[in-house]
């Protein structure tokens, strides 16, 4: 049965506007935290602290290719993306991550400098600056990814670990100023080193995002499980004596789905026709984000005389 037309692309453009508006508002949150430490780093004479803001500052440009992938991914199929543009949201995260990394290693080299020529101890102050910044981005990333398992978004997963990891070099800068501040200037250069380990959780965390959005892009396999949901769902369906085959890819906010199910041979073409039909309404209607899907029916094998 060839796919058709009629799909929840309604739906996927809606889960595309919420977690569009979602990361809108992680840009305003970055754009006042990166003001908050940048104007901290300065005052208080902490690089870490100006390093986590200067990581703040480009989260708001990664964070707008995040809503834009995710707004070009709602738009249903058309003649030239007859499979939609879910592979928008994807590709949204890969420049993510090559942005992350020229960042990481910018304040690489100034933390290195920081290190070798440590200037003035930070300002004591500094410290429960960062802890509430801590706390604001745990509990902005919890969000996300809450409404990412929601819409299964992989885009809505790599913002969420982007703030979490933001939340891990404060947590980083802390540690250092702290050293810095009880060790006095014998120790000014801890600020330098807590910087160097900010930089190493952000190309982490950029590898993270560049491996999940490379998988999506090259139509890596899905998890075990919810391929065996898709072929519990066609298998429930009347008629379907099994399922020979089944292929599950990820498209941006849904999956896209080419299952081959076993029938009674002996059906007419049209009988079989129905069958496939009713599979694939099964597979849309479900709650497992198939956006469309392909059914191919084969003849189920005959069973040996006298078995039932």
């Amino acid at each position: 049965m060839e796919s058709s037309g009629a799909v929840p692309y309604v739906q996927v453009a809606r889960r595309a506007r919420e977690g569009a508006r979602l990361v809108l508002r992680g840009v305003a949150l970055n754009a006042l935290l990166a003001v908050v430490k940048l104007a901290g780093g300065f005052l208080g004479h902490s690089y870490a602290l100006i390093a986590d803001g200067m990581e703040s500052a480009l989260d708001i440009f990664s964070s707008l290719f995040v809503w834009g992938g995710l707004r070009v991914a709602a738009q249903p199929p058309d003649a030239e993306h007859p499979y939609g543009h879910g592979k928008a949201e994807a590709l949204a995260g890969f420049t993510v991550a090559l942005t992350i990394f020229g960042a990481a290693a910018a304040l690489a080299w100034q933390s290195v400098v920081r290190i070798l020529h440590p200037p003035h101890v930070p300002e004591v102050w500094t410290l429960p600056l960062l802890v509430g910044v801590m706390v604001v981005k745990e509990w902005f990333s919890r969000r996300l990814l809450r409404k990412q398992n929601e819409l299964h978004s992989s885009a809505l997963k790599a913002e969420a670990w982007h703030h979490r990891a933001d939340a891990i070099t404060s947590a980083a800068a802390f540690v250092g100023i702290a050293i810095a501040v009880a060790g006095g200037p014998a120790w000014a250069s801890a600020d330098g080193w807590a910087a160097v380990v900010a930089c190493l959780f952000i190309t982490a965390n950029g590898l993270g995002i560049l491996r999940g959005s490379l998988g999506e892009m090259m139509d890596t396999v899905v998890t075990a499980e919810l391929e065996q949901s898709v072929r519990s769902l066609a298998r429930s369906v009347a008629g379907v004596r099994g399922v020979e085959k089944c292929r599950v890819r990820k498209s941006g906010l849904s999956h896209l789905v080419d299952i081959h199910v076993e029938v009674d041979g002996a059906l007419t073409v049209r009988e079989g026709h129905a069958i496939a039909h009713a599979v694939k309404e099964a597979l849309l209607g479900g709650t497992l984000g198939v956006s469309d899907a392909l059914v191919h029916i084969e003849p189920a094998p005959e069973q040996p005389a006298g078995m039932t």
